[in-house]
């Protein structure tokens, strides 16, 4: 296995690393940041919570001339929990270089956040707080070198491309550019090669190392026992943190509401809270306090804590990526952790050819249900590849 020493990285970042415990690459950071630093621009194919927010975040800290005035690196960004944590990262991992990193992000005031923006060396930014700011001319970015789009996949499911389009014609066409993506193919394919030149493609698949990493549970169930079934779940354990998703921002309201009636205290995650209020939900679920967050798809998508040990999919999710998405957010950092799906009988044939993609075949018959028949068959990818 390469060491960070072994990719190029330099003392000063390693021991930053090392006081964070972190000794060894995960397998993305180990294909992507000796690319990057040389200045290659890098097309990756990578899950969230595979440790891909340090393998931009090194590379730039290292080519990132603490001397330089304003923004000369942008991470752009799907949502606002996630601007935060990024931007959180660059902090601790540039303290020792000199290098300053804001998040921007909607729903705080422009005046202020566009003058610590003009500050900064690294710009940690959600698509549209950023064209808004660029559109009244309070944020310049003509001397940017690196752009990362991260999620880019997420932030085309929301609907951002025209955001990004506007803001890239804005960049240096001679700049260094990093996609990261859950998937590079359709649109993410087409919008990356539009914006990369001669990139590097590496790719890390799911694969089975990584799924075993969780105990994944089906539990058959029908509509008027899921409430009374998602509590003696929750009861089960009462140790560490339990995130359970839910397909609606109403749904995820009602469904805390419910819970506390059945004793289990809780609270709800979802995109039409305040930021200042999404600021107090996670601020109190990392304390354990309480230690159940009933959340969305999109509320959740930037939550990346070590400690969720359990996730459970209350309405079963809709797609496979939507799967890995949700139970990556436990049995991360080399834990263990508990994924549960609650499935309804109408939901069974749908979630069992997700479950057989996943080679999660047995643990899916294992609950009394059957995967459908026949089976599609598909072939597993080398984990690791690269590409000219």
């Amino acid at each position: 296995m390469s060491s960070f020493e072994d990719l190029g990285v330099s003392a000063p970042v390693v021991q930053a690393l090392a006081k964070r415990d972190i000794k060894a690459p995960f397998p993305i950071q180990a294909l992507v940041i000796a690319d990057a630093i040389a200045g290659r621009d890098v097309l990756a194919k990578s899950q969230t919570g595979s440790g891909k927010t340090l393998a931009f975040a090194i590379p730039i800290v290292e080519r990132t001339d603490p001397k330089s005035d304003g923004p000369v690196a942008l991470v752009l960004v799907p949502t606002r929990e996630l601007a935060m944590q990024v931007a959180e990262e660059f902090r601790w991992l540039g303290a020792t270089s000199g290098i300053r990193t804001t998040a921007v992000y909607g729903g705080v005031p422009l005046p202020k956040q566009a003058a610590s923006a003009r500050k900064a060396h690294v710009v940690v930014a959600t698509p549209g707080r950023l064209d808004d700011l660029e559109a009244r001319n309070m944020l310049s970015l003509k001397n940017i070198k690196t752009l990362v789009l991260d999620e880019a996949d997420r932030m085309l499911d929301m609907g951002f491309q025209p955001q990004v389009d506007r803001i890239v014609r804005r960049l240096p066409k001679q700049r260094h550019t990093l996609l990261f993506s859950a998937t590079l193919d359709g649109p993410v394919l087409r919008m990356a090669t539009s914006y990369t030149h001669d990139a590097v493609s590496h790719e890390v698949e799911v694969d089975q190392t990584e799924m075993q990493q969780a105990d994944h549970r089906f539990v058959p169930v029908s509509e008027g026992a899921k409430l009374d079934t998602l509590v003696d779940i929750l009861r089960e354990d009462s140790d560490g943190l339990a995130l359970v998703f839910v397909r609606t921002k109403r749904g995820a309201d009602r469904l805390k509401t419910r819970l506390r009636g059945k004793g289990i205290d809780a609270l709800a995650l979802h995109g039409d809270m305040t930021q200042g209020a999404r600021n107090k939900t996670l601020s109190r679920f990392t304390e354990g306090r309480p230690r159940v967050l009933v959340a969305t798809d999109v509320a959740a998508r930037g939550i990346h804590l070590d400690d969720i040990t359990h996730v459970v999919n209350y309405d079963a999710p809709m797609d496979l990526d939507s799967y890995v998405h949700r139970t990556g957010r436990t049995a991360r950092a080399g834990r263990s952790g508990h994924a549960v799906t609650l499935v309804s009988q109408l939901q069974q044939r749908e979630v069992g050819m997700m479950a057989s993609r996943l080679d999660l075949k047995e643990e899916f018959e294992d609950s009394g249900m059957t995967t459908p028949k026949p089976a599609t068959v598909y072939s597993s990818r080398p984990r690791g590849r690269r590409r000219r």
